[in-house]
């Protein structure tokens, strides 16, 4: 069994690049062998199928894990004990990877690896960094350039406080999609990011673009300094005495599915999205496609203010019979969500929002298909 494999923590905020940054990794990395968990609240984990829809990793190596419908800081922490548990003990991996959810903190998630080694009596693993991604473009246009992340009268369930959380808690932070601001926007963000956390690492990216050197096997985790800031104190003198909550509570952020199997109708849906998108709405992430195009999947996703859509490519249904089989003999998952009328088309959107109207947003989105 790899004894004392390094672990990298990664955090941030919903949509900041979390997902992108691991698919570059994974395409960059001299061939290390990395080990992915995931963990997303929703009940379908759409970051670990992006991943795996690259054909970079697949389940049937075990190299992808998928905590879904919970948080690793608290409802799901003995999944991830047991599932680093499980990824050492196939003693074939250099590295592993976490991907925490968006709205996780990362300070109960640190304490959480730390105490593997205790627990299983072994020096198995060991955090190597804990790495937190920004969007500099959502703190510039949503967040003031970072200034609301430093006024005086943010509460504990605001969204100002997650964000401090995990500039605070890390040793390496990377400044992403710096193209988009002008040099003034740039250096007020990075000025107030140095505010809040003055030690880490910075660094600067679009595309999630970086050298793997700066963020793998860097050795930046240290549990002594770690321990001395006030937030791991307070953790650590707590930790007995909380009872365990949902930060879909403690943050007034929910999440739900939005389901269908027919087309959304392209025209309307476009018009939607660029004029009255539901400003209670914080991320989304999913797969959809349109009755002018049917043999296409599309992944759509926005965080804030912006919005993306993507071709991936087309859907099993709609490949060869021998191109079909030899797909679904490789991942036999997908006959679990096979309709006899639409095959593997579906829309499926993850929506994480805050005091969401979902009667009226679903309404919306039905009111966009193609009947």
């Amino acid at each position: 069994m790899n004894k004392n494999i390094p672990i990298t923590l990664l955090t941030g905020y919903l949509g900041s690049g979390k997902t992108t940054l691991i698919n570059y990794i994974l395409k960059n990395n001299d061939n290390k062998k990395i080990a992915i968990i995931v963990n997303d609240i929703g009940s379908v984990n759409i970051d670990a199928s992006l991943i795996e829809k690259d054909g970079i990793v697949s389940k049937k190596d075990e190299s992808l894990v998928a905590l879904s419908n919970g948080c690793i800081c608290c409802n799901l922490k003995m999944d991830l004990v047991e599932q680093i548990f499980e990824i050492i003990k196939q003693d074939k991996f250099d590295h592993i990877i976490i991907e925490a959810s968006g709205i996780c903190e990362p300070i109960p998630i640190a304490q959480t690896i730390s105490m593997i080694n205790e627990m299983y009596r072994a020096n198995l693993c060991h955090i190597d960094s804990i790495v937190t991604i920004t969007d500099a473009l959502r703190l510039a246009s949503e967040f003031g350039c970072g200034e609301y992340l430093i006024k005086d009268d943010i509460k504990d369930d605001d969204l100002e406080k997650l964000i401090i959380e995990q500039l605070e808690f890390c040793n390496v932070i990377i400044l992403n999609k710096v193209s988009e601001l002008d040099d003034e926007s740039r250096n007020e963000v990075k000025g107030i990011i140095r505010q809040i956390q003055p030690n880490a690492k910075m660094i600067e990216a679009n595309y999630a673009e970086v050298d793997i050197n700066e963020i793998l096997d860097t050795k930046l985790f240290d549990f002594n300094e770690a321990s001395m800031s006030a937030g791991w104190i307070s953790a650590l003198d707590n930790h007995e005495e909380e009872e365990e909550s949902s930060e879909i509570l403690e943050y007034g952020i929910e999440t739900f599915v939005y389901y269908r199997r027919g087309p959304f109708n392209r025209s309307k849906f476009y018009k939607f999205v660029d004029s009255i998108w539901d400003k209670s709405i914080i991320r989304t992430k999913g797969v959809v496609y349109f009755s002018d195009e049917v043999n296409m999947a599309y992944m759509f996703e926005s965080a804030g203010n912006s919005k993306n859509l993507v071709p991936t490519g087309p859907w099993i249904s709609d490949l060869s019979k021998e191109e079909q089989q030899s797909i679904i003999i490789a991942n036999p998952d997908i006959m679990d969500d096979w309709d006899p009328e639409y095959g593997d088309k579906m829309i499926k959107i993850v929506i994480i929002g805050k005091n969401i109207d979902k009667e009226s947003l679903v309404s919306k989105l039905d009111s966009f298909l193609d009947k």
